[in-house]
C-alpha cells in the first residue's frame, strides 16, 4: 500500500518461490503441510504461509500465502533441498530464502532482498492457515447490489465499483467511500481486512446507500495509479459523485463522501469544488501538510517500536534533507540522482563500512525512487487547510487516539479550525480511545498489529457515522 509512511520504513515484499524437492519419501511426508513464518519489515509484521502438498508424482508442490497482503495460493517453483539445508531462489526479485530444517515442525532461515536480510523462521501448522475476520459480511445480504462503471471524463477512463442500495423505495442518501493512499480495491483490502466492505454493509443495512470503487489501475478499473497525484485521484472521487447524481435510486441532494487517511484529503478537495456535495466524513484524514504528518508518524512509530530519541532525531534530519531535494527539483530523474547523492554523503559522514553503505543505498533505491516522486511531492506540499476552508457542507472528522500514522491530536484540531475559518460551523470532531489508524481496538497502535487483530473496525465507528448522516435529514 502507498500508505502514508516515512522513508526507509515499509517495503512492499512480493514473493515468488520455486518448486520443493526432497531426496527421501520420509522427508516429503514430513514436510507436507502448511508452514507459518513472518517478516519484520519496518513497522510491519508480514506473515508468510508456505503450503506444501504431496503430489501423485512423489514430489512436493508448493504455494504461498501472504495473508497480510491479501495474497493467496501464489504458485511456487523449484527449490534446493539438501540434507537439512533449504535454499529458495527468487531471481526476478533479487531475493533468496536460506533455511535449515531443525525438526519436523521447525525451519529456521532468512530472507534476503534489496540489500536487506530478514529473519524468517517457519513452524508447521496443525491445519491449513486461515484468517479469522468475524466482522466480514457474508451473503445473502438484505439489500440490493449493483456492479457499476464510473466514467472519469477528465482522464477518459472508467472505474469499476459496487453500489449497495437499501431495501424499500428510494431515493436514498448515499456515501462514496474513498480509500487511503496506495493502490487498493473497493474494499480497501489490507492486512487481511476489508474495512470498506464492513462499513458499506453497516451503512446500507441502516438505510444509506454506498458506492465503493477500485482505485484506478486496480481490479477492473482503468488508468494508472503509479503516475497519479492526489489531485488526479480527487477527480475519481468527483466522477463517482457525478455518476450518482444521475442514478434513479439516489437522492441527488444527499450525496456525501467518506474518505479514509489520504481519502480524507481527497474528500475535502472534491467537496471544496463541488458545492452540491451534502456531507463529508474524514476517517483519520489529514488536517496538516503531508510533510508534517510524516515527521510525526516517523517519531510516533519509531518511539513505540523502542527506538532511541537520538535515532529518531537522526532519521528526521535525514528525511528532511531528502524531502527538500524532492520538493525543489521538479525533474524526477534529476531529483532521484540528487537524492541518492545526498544520502551517500550522509552515510559517508557516518563512517559506515562499504557494505553497510551499499546495503542502505540499495534499500533507498528500491523504496524511494523517481517513480514515487510525483505523488510524494504533491503529498509533501499540499495544504489540506486550503481545501477544508472551502467545504461548506456538514463535516464529521473521526480519529483513533492510538493512530500512529495520522495523529489525532494534530489533525482533528487542524480540520476543525480550517472548516470554521471558512465560515462553516457545522463541523464535528471526535477521537476514540484505544483505536488505531484502521479504527481497531489495539494495544500499541503500531502497523504491525493491524493484521493480527481479528476486529476489522470498531462497531462504534460505523454506528457514529450512520447516526450522524441520518441526523442531517
Amino acid at each position: 500500500m502507498r500508505k502514508i509512511t516515512f522513508v526507509f520504513s515499509i517495503l512492499t515484499i512480493l514473493f515468488i518461490f520455486n518448486t520443493f524437492n526432497s531426496r527421501a519419501q520420509a522427508d516429503k511426508n514430513q514436510m507436507a503441510g502448511s508452514w507459518l513464518g513472518s517478516l519484520e519489515v519496518g513497522a510491519l509484521n508480514l506473515r508468510l504461509v508456505f503450503n506444501l502438498a504431496l503430489s501423485e508424482k512423489d514430489s512436493l508442490t508448493p504455494t504461498l500465502d501472504s495473508p497480510d497482503q491479501g495474497a493467496k495460493n501464489i504458485p511456487l517453483g523449484k527449490v534446493t533441498f539438501t540434507g537439512d539445508s533449504l535454499k529458495i531462489e527468487a531471481p526476478l526479485l533479487g531475493g533468496r530464502y536460506d533455511g535449515r530444517v531443525v525438526s519436523g515442525t521447525e525451519i529456521n532461515g532468512t530472507w534476503q532482498q534489496s540489500g536487506q536480510k530478514f529473519t524468517a523462521n517457519l513452524r508447521k501448522l496443525p491445519a491449513q492457515f486461515t484468517l479469522n475476520r468475524p466482522q466480514e459480511p457474508k451473503p445473502p445480504f438484505p439489500y440490493r447490489t449493483e456492479e457499476v462503471l464510473i466514467p472519469n471524463k477528465k482522464f477518459n477512463i472508467y472505474l469499476s465499483g459496487t453500489l449497495t442500495i437499501p431495501e424499500g423505495e428510494g431515493p436514498f442518501p448515499v456515501a462514496v467511500l474513498i480509500t487511503g493512499s496506495g493502490a487498493q480495491n473497493r474494499d480497501e483490502e489490507l492486512m487481511g481486512h476489508k474495512p470498506f466492505l464492513v462499513l458499506a454493509d453497516y451503512l446500507t443495512r441502516h438505510g444509506i446507500a454506498v458506492l465503493r470503487y477500485d482505485d484506478r489501475g486496480v481490479g477492473k478499473s482503468q488508468g494508472s495509479y503509479a503516475t497519479a497525484t492526489s489531485a488526479d485521484l480527487a477527480t475519481d472521487a468527483e466522477a463517482a459523485y457525478l455518476f450518482l447524481s444521475g442514478h434513479k435510486d439516489i437522492n441527488k441532494s444527499f450525496i456525501g463522501l467518506i474518505g479514509h487517511s489520504e481519502g480524507g484529503l481527497l474528500s475535502c478537495m472534491t467537496a471544496s469544488s463541488n458545492p452540491g456535495i451534502a456531507f463529508v466524513v474524514s476517517l483519520a484524514g489529514q488536517g496538516v501538510k503531508g510533510e508534517e504528518i510524516l515527521y510525526r508518524q516517523q517519531a510516533d512509530i519509531s518511539r513505540a517500536s523502542g527506538m532511541s530519541e537520538a535515532a529518531i532525531k537522526d532519521a528526521r534530519d535525514i528525511n528532511r534533507q531528502l524531502y527538500a531535494v524532492v520538493k525543489k527539483e521538479k525533474d524526477n530523474l534529476k531529483a532521484e540522482k540528487k537524492v541518492m547523492d545526498t544520502y551517500l554523503k550522509i552515510l559517508k559522514k557516518k563512517k559506515l563500512s562499504p557494505r553497510e553503505i551499499e546495503d542502505r543505498m540499495a534499500q533507498l533505491s528500491s523504496s524511494f525512487n523517481a517513480s514515487t516522486y510525483p505523488w510524494f511531492r504533491y503529498f509533501l506540499t499540499a495544504d489540506p487547510a486550503t481545501y477544508w476552508k472551502n467545504v461548506k457542507c456538514p463535516v464529521l472528522a473521526l480519529n483513533g487516539e492510538k493512530d500512529l500514522q495520522v495523529a489525532a491530536d494534530v489533525n482533528l484540531p487542524a480540520i476543525e479550525k480550517a472548516v470554521k475559518a471558512g465560515g462553516n460551523n457545522n463541523v464535528t470532531v471526535k477521537s476514540f480511545p484505544d483505536l488505531n489508524h484502521l479504527f481497531q481496538h489495539c494495544s500499541t497502535g503500531l502497523p504491525a498489529e493491524y493484521g493480527k487483530i481479528e476486529e476489522t473496525m470498531s462497531t462504534e465507528v460505523p454506528d457514529t457515522i450512520a447516526r450522524w448522516i441520518r441526523s442531517l435529514k
